[in-house]
């Protein structure tokens, strides 16, 4: 069973549009005026991911996108160009195309990873930045290959090295896989049925399964090549812009050890919250605690460059 595009335009008080960034074609949802706050989602989802950050945003006076990110929702898939550098020129092209200056940007999970690296290579169109539930890509890295704790809670990301089989789970019994993934990510507080369902779906839309998993396989295939290395080395350089980080205390995908030393990489302002007892989604798990982490660090002036 396959789903169409139009699966992933959910309605809302939102706007749907598509704008051209990096040679590609990527769907973004847009709520309110003022300072650009971009969200990058993670896996398995898709933009529709941060629809109560976005409400909240644009109640508190920011321009609030969600984007899908390449190769998933509503964006292009592409052939290539899943490698965390080109996925980062998306973002930042993103944000030139919706003619800002520079963004804040949140990114959860894989949107993290990009969220770390956008700020690395294009550090004056990064207003601020807020990570959720995934470390600094060398401390990720470094976890990924030392920690065996955390090699063992990412044995999702080993599995998906393997060509074809983890495309086909993924979309297996109408994408059955997404729901028990995000269910077991989750802490106490589950998803319900419908968000499950809607997860679902997006995966179905031709290609969105194999795009999705492409950044993980080059994440682990580049360690020993010279384009890893080199990204890798790059990404020594210090993050300069105000972040926050913030993590689920119940993550098991992503264990706060791992995520925590994430402050050496960072030479700007800093802030960590902990949040007791969420799990890998907290954004979703607790929307009000979330949002209100978030528009409190926004706002906060003493911590501007």
């Amino acid at each position: 069973m396959t789903a169409p595009e139009s699966a992933v335009r959910v309605d809302g008080p939102w706007l749907h549009r598509d704008v051209a960034a990096n040679g590609a074609r990527f769907h973004i949802a847009e709520l309110g005026e003022g300072p650009l706050v971009l969200l990058l989602h993670g896996f398995p989802q898709f933009w529709w991911t941060w629809r109560h950050q976005m409400v909240a945003l644009a109640d508190a006076g920011y321009r609030a996108v969600a984007m899908d990110l390449r190769g998933v929702g509503g964006s292009d898939r592409t052939p290539r160009g899943y490698d965390p550098a080109n996925l980062a020129l998306d973002i930042t092209g993103v944000i030139r195309s919706l003619g800002e200056p520079d963004a804040a940007l949140v990114g959860h999970d894989l949107g993290g990873y990009l969220a770390w690296t956008a700020a690395v290579m294009r550090p004056k169109l990064v207003r601020r930045l807020v990570v959720s539930s995934m470390p600094h890509p060398r401390r990720w890295r470094s976890a990924m290959l030392s920690d065996f704790a955390q090699t063992r809670a990412g044995s999702y990301v080993w599995g998906f090295q393997r060509p074809w089989i983890p495309e086909r789970r993924l979309v297996a019994d109408e994408a059955e896989l997404v729901g028990d993934l995000i269910r077991d990510w989750s802490g106490p507080t589950k998803p319900d049925d419908k968000a499950i369902g809607t997860y679902r779906r997006a995966m179905l839309v031709p290609s969105t399964a194999h795009c999705a998993i492409e950044p993980y396989r080059w994440m682990v295939r580049s360690l020993a090549r010279p384009d890893g290395i080199q990204f890798y080395r790059r990404m020594k350089r210090p993050v300069r812009v105000p972040t926050l980080q913030l993590h689920g205390s119940a993550d098991p995908a992503m264990r706060t050890r791992s995520t925590a030393g994430s402050v050496e990489y960072v030479e700007g302002a800093y802030r960590w919250r902990l949040f007791e007892g969420l799990g890998h989604f907290p954004h979703e798990e607790d929307p009000l605690a979330f949002s209100t982490e978030l528009l409190t660090w926004l706002g906060d002036r003493t911590q501007d460059r």
